[in-house]
């Protein structure tokens, strides 16, 4: 992989290898895992445009009624792709601060 926050353009990577994994901010606070990923198709490819990170991410990606379950709100958060550094996927790191991240 380069130095990049992209892997190379003629390297793929496993989004299974993704899922589960511990992301943390510029400061090396944790921002949570990635949980679910959205995916947009552009000229024929699929891209990754964003990560949903932490509980409330696991259980979107679940498909369970949070509302309906716990009766309150879960912490869900997301990051556009461009904000996640996979030069090393097996510890990728955010380019801003976990709390510059929308939440949902």
């Amino acid at each position: 992989m380069t130095g990049s926050a992209r892997p190379a353009p003629d390297r793929m990577l496993p989004l299974d290898r993704l899922i589960g994994r511990r992301v943390v901010d510029r400061d090396g606070q944790p921002a949570g895992r990635i949980q679910e990923l959205r995916i947009e198709t552009r000229n024929g490819e699929w891209i990754v445009v964003e990560y949903v990170l932490g509980v409330g991410g696991l259980l979107e990606r679940l498909n369970v009624g949070v509302k309906l379950l716990l009766g309150g709100r879960i912490r869900r958060r997301s990051s556009p792709a461009d904000h996640i550094d996979l030069s090393e996927p097996e510890r990728p790191r955010l380019t801003c601060r976990r709390d510059e991240l929308r939440e949902g």
